[in-house]
């Protein structure tokens, strides 16, 4: 049996896609995923999983998901698989199409409410696009699962479908006396790892950080807006303060999200995709061990007040940000009691206990095969 899974990235940071090929490696040793390779991208070797990358011509507008999408569609064609699984609605149309014409099981996995991305919700027309593509394609889906259940909500209400919830925690963690600790004397380290794009509250913290004294906000990713916060800390001043680290493969990023003294994930309500989101960063804060400070929205405040690992809030105001973190790197107290139930938490939001509804599912979608 052959499966493909396909993303319009690069795979290297996809820590999502690459556990559930790896999950998939239960059923098949026959196993691909199909990405694209930019100038920047690292290299990439993931034993056990062929990876393709395609090299395109255009990278970004409507001119890349259209080359990628015929590129897709024409490998998948020339190919056998048994399974197709799209990674979000910027994959769906080749394999759609492709499973049609070879007459093989296609899977859905929606990373995020793809047409509430904040890149979209003011290009009317552009996401009408993608609405129509949705439209079209989903309720034809037999097999889909997504982050978290208020999307799956969404698109079960909006379509008819029977979308499941597979959440992207990562692998289990063994916590020792030594990962509980408090840093008195040392530098703040405050960190941001991911996406740098709009509407991540990254603007909101660098002007919050000028009130705090012996700390640093570590930003750890690229996009969009990367040279655009960059003018801004030069504006601001703060080039002493802020510390752009760039992309870093999982091996060390993992590593550099264990010094943070607190993560941040302030999202703003720039579409639903934000306000519903259970970001990978704050899984990854969590099983590193580190509190967190994140948006009071329905799903990553559910998690964080149920577990007592942070602090949620709404606030935009920078001084008012700023005396929270404060309070979160220097009160022993609290700090105790955060990194005490973050072992509860990075024990019970593992990939291993969550992987078993993904094995299920896709024992019922190979059962007939």
């Amino acid at each position: 049996m052959k499966i493909c899974l396909s993303v319009t990235n690069d795979v290297v940071t996809d820590q999502r896609v690459y556990k559930i090929a790896h999950s998939l490696t239960k059923f098949t040793t026959d196993i691909t995923v199909i990405g694209r390779k930019r100038r920047k991208s690292f290299p990439i070797d993931k034993k056990g999983i062929y990876i393709k990358r395609f090299l395109l011509l255009f990278n970004k507008g409507p001119l890349f998901y259209v080359e990628y999408n015929i590129r897709l569609f024409f490998f998948l064609l020339c190919n056998n698989f048994d399974i197709l699984v799209a990674n979000d609605l910027d994959t769906l149309p080749a394999n759609y199409l492709a499973a049609r014409c070879k007459k093989v099981k296609l899977v859905y996995d929606s990373h995020e409410y793809f047409t509430e991305v904040p890149e979209l919700v003011q290009r009317s027309f552009i996401r009408k696009t993608w609405e129509r593509i949705e439209k079209w394609i989903l309720p034809n889906i037999n097999y889909s699962y997504t982050v978290c259940n208020s999307i799956a909500g969404i698109y079960n209400k909006k379509y008819g479908i029977n979308m499941q919830t597979i959440r992207n925690f990562p692998y289990c963690f063994d916590y020792s006396e030594k990962d509980l600790k408090i840093n008195h004397s040392q530098e703040k380290m405050i960190l941001y790892q991911g996406s740098v794009n709009k509407g991540r509250g990254l603007e909101l913290v660098i002007q919050s950080i000028k009130y705090i004294e012996n700390a640093k906000f570590h930003i750890v990713g690229d996009g969009d807006i990367i040279e655009q916060l960059k003018q801004f800390v030069t504006e601001y001043k703060l080039e002493n303060k802020v510390v752009f680290a760039g992309r870093l493969p999982i091996n060390e990023l993992s590593e550099y999200t264990k010094r943070a003294d607190l993560g941040i994930s302030l999202e703003e309500k720039l579409g639903l995709n934000y306000y519903y989101a259970l970001p990978n960063k704050l899984f990854d804060y969590i099983k590193a061990g580190v509190p967190v400070l994140v948006s009071d929205f329905p799903e990553m405040g559910l998690l964080v007040k149920k577990y007592d690992i942070g602090i949620t809030t709404l606030s935009t105001n920078p001084k008012e940000i700023a005396k929270i973190i404060k309070f979160m790197v220097t009160d022993s107290q609290s700090i105790q009691k955060w990194q005490k139930n973050l072992q509860k938490a990075a024990s019970e939001l593992c990939w291993e206990k969550e992987e078993i509804k993904l094995l299920n599912l896709y024992e019922q979608i190979i059962s007939p095969l």
